[in-house]
């Protein structure tokens, strides 16, 4: 039987998450007084020192700030496999040029980062660090109307292909033909989209190898590499955002588009978004009318 994939390629800022709007207020205003504004600023100030935080204290910000790359696998071809557990990161010597030695140095500490990324900050951080991240979550997620659950919400939905279907709604009969992937492609650098994605509770279902920063070659690019990755006859992409870059992109790659806004009049935001919608999307460009392949892309219960 033929294997039918669906890659949903998500932005980060403003579509699974909200960040730069509540620094800004923008979010808050658009409520028309019925949030506070300065609560949210505040929100996300806190955020903004979370994430630097544990990018220069765990995942060697300061060292690779100069260097950022699309994906941590990028300089793959230059990792000798060395065992790093007794590895020095602050005296190896690490910085300009970029010549092969330091590609090298660079590329362990992409495999130290995606290994730290697959265990999760529980690992890292310390009780009272977590019990302060988790608070902050759950007072964000209720500031925003529960957005980051929603997100993650749609997200789990999405990625049903890639978990045990025969624990799930869909019949075991078609575990074997469908996978769902979730992709992201944020325009931030890539070592703090990893730590975004793991702060606002994705890491679990976005592994690192699927996350892409577009801050240097475009989310075209970006688009592009994905494409070659997933390519197939059964293959099938959508991109879900809120920028015009992506937009423009997946009109390139003629994918459809969600586009996602903030503002409370919204046609597509969350919670609202479910996969049953983005179902619309792919059909509307690939042209799926068979009733099982929406049941699949929309789990019940949506």
């Amino acid at each position: 039987m033929d294997q039918k994939m669906n890659v949903y390629i998500w932005d980060m800022d403003e579509t699974l998450i909200l960040l730069k709007s509540l620094i800004n207020g923008t979010y808050a205003e658009a409520f028309n007084g019925s949030k506070n504004v300065q609560s949210g600023v505040e929100i996300g100030k806190m955020w903004e020192n979370h994430i630097l935080q544990i990018c220069d204290d765990h995942f060697f910000y300061e060292q690779v700030e100069n260097c950022n790359m699309p994906y941590l696998d990028v300089l793959k071809q230059y990792d000798d496999g060395r065992d790093l557990a007794e590895y020095d990161f602050n005296k190896d010597g690490f910085g300009p040029p970029s010549d092969d030695l330091n590609k090298k140095r660079l590329a362990y500490r992409h495999r130290a980062v995606a290994h730290k990324y697959k265990k999760g900050l529980h690992s890292i951080l310390d009780q009272d660090m977590i019990k302060s991240w988790s608070e902050l979550y759950d007072v964000t997620d209720s500031y925003t109307d529960m957005w980051f659950s929603a997100a993650r919400a749609c997200l789990e939905q999405c990625a049903v292909g890639d978990r045990d279907l025969a624990s799930s709604t869909v019949s075991t009969n078609d575990a074997g033909i469908y996978q769902h992937v979730n992709i992201l492609v944020t325009s931030g650098s890539l070592i703090p989209s990893l730590v975004k994605c793991l702060l606002f509770r994705l890491g679990d279902l976005i592994p690192s190898k699927n996350v892409y920063s577009s801050w240097e070659v475009g989310k075209l690019q970006c688009f592009s590499w994905i494409k070659e990755r997933f390519n197939g006859p059964n293959v099938q992409f959508c991109v879900i955002g809120d920028g015009w870059e992506e937009c423009e992109a997946a009109e390139s790659m003629r994918w459809p588009f969600v586009k996602i806004d903030p503002l409370p009049s919204s046609f597509h935001r969350f919670p609202g978004l479910t996969p049953k919608d983005l179902g619309h999307y792919f059909s509307v460009v690939y042209g799926n009318s068979d009733e099982k392949d929406n049941d699949i892309l929309a789990p019940s219960g949506n």
